[in-house]
C-alpha cells in the first residue's frame, strides 16, 4: 500500500476506535521484557495475540517482585533463578537467554538509546537482530517502543488485515514488513498507536483462517 492508503488507514482506525495506548508498561524496560516474553516459539518470533498475555503479565509481576525492573537487578539473577521467574509465559530458557543478551547489550551502552541510535544509525534493526533470541518483530517493537523510531511492526494481526485489505497473502513477517511505507510525517507516537490500533482491530474483526467479521473498513477494499 502507498503512503496516502497508510495514512488514510491509520486515520480510520483512529477515529472508529479511539487511542488504544498500547504498549501496556511503566517503563521502556518493562516493555523489553514484555516484548520477549511475548514471543510465542524459541526462535525469536513474535505473535502477540498467540500468546495469553495474562501469562506473561504473571512472569512481569514476578519479575517486578524480584527486581523492580531495575536492570541492574535483572542482571544479577541466576539463569536458573530468571528461568523460574518467567516460567509461566513458556519458552522460558529461551526467553531467560534473550533477556539476558538483550540486557546485556543494553547496560553496555548505559542504556543510552540517543547514543545508541547515533552509533548504530541504519545499521540499528540489523545489530538488534543479532541478540539471542530476538527475531524481526521484537526488533521493530524495540525500535519503535524503545527507540521511538517511526517503524512499521508486520506482526500477525497486521498480516490478517492487509491480507484481507490487498487480496495478497502474506505468510512470513518480512514479506508484508517490505510492502509497508510509512508516510514521511509519520512520527513514532503514531507507529506506536498504529500497531496498537492493528491488534486491537485483529482481535475484534479478524478470524485466524481469513473469516472476517462485518466492520467499518469493509467498504475500504
Amino acid at each position: 500500500m502507498d503512503k496516502l492508503a497508510i495514512r488514510k488507514l491509520y486515520d480510520t482506525l483512529l477515529n472508529e476506535m479511539g487511542p488504544q495506548g498500547w504498549w501496556p508498561a511503566e517503563s521502556k524496560t518493562e516493555i523489553i521484557l514484555g516484548a520477549i516474553l511475548v514471543q510465542n516459539t524459541n526462535l525469536g518470533a513474535i505473535l502477540v495475540q498467540n500468546t495469553n498475555w495474562r501469562n506473561v503479565e504473571k512472569s512481569l509481576n514476578n519479575l517486578k517482585a524480584a527486581t523492580a525492573f531495575l536492570p541492574e537487578e535483572i542482571l544479577r539473577l541466576p539463569v536458573a533463578e530468571l528461568e523460574e521467574l518467567i516460567r509461566p509465559s513458556g519458552f522460558y530458557r529461551n526467553k531467560a537467554r534473550a533477556i539476558q543478551a538483550s540486557f546485556q547489550w543494553f547496560d553496555n551502552h548505559k542504556w543510552d538509546y540517543e547514543a545508541m541510535q547515533h552509533e548504530y544509525g541504519k545499521q540499528l534493526r540489523s545489530e538488534i537482530l543479532k541478540l539471542h533470541g530476538v527475531g524481526f518483530e521484537t526488533a521493530d517493537v524495540f525500535r519503535v517502543f524503545i527507540f521511538d523510531q517511526p517503524a512499521f511492526i508486520a506482526d500477525a494481526y497486521a498480516r490478517r488485515l492487509f491480507s484481507w485489505l490487498t487480496g495478497h497473502s502474506y505468510p512470513t513477517y518480512q514479506s508484508l514488513y517490505q510492502e509497508i511505507n510509512l508516510p514521511d510525517d509519520f512520527t513514532y507516537e503514531e507507529a506506536q498507536e498504529f500497531h496498537g490500533l492493528i491488534d486491537e482491530f485483529g482481535k475484534l474483526y479478524l478470524g485466524k483462517n481469513g473469516q472476517v467479521k462485518e466492520n467499518f473498513l469493509s467498504n475500504h477494499q
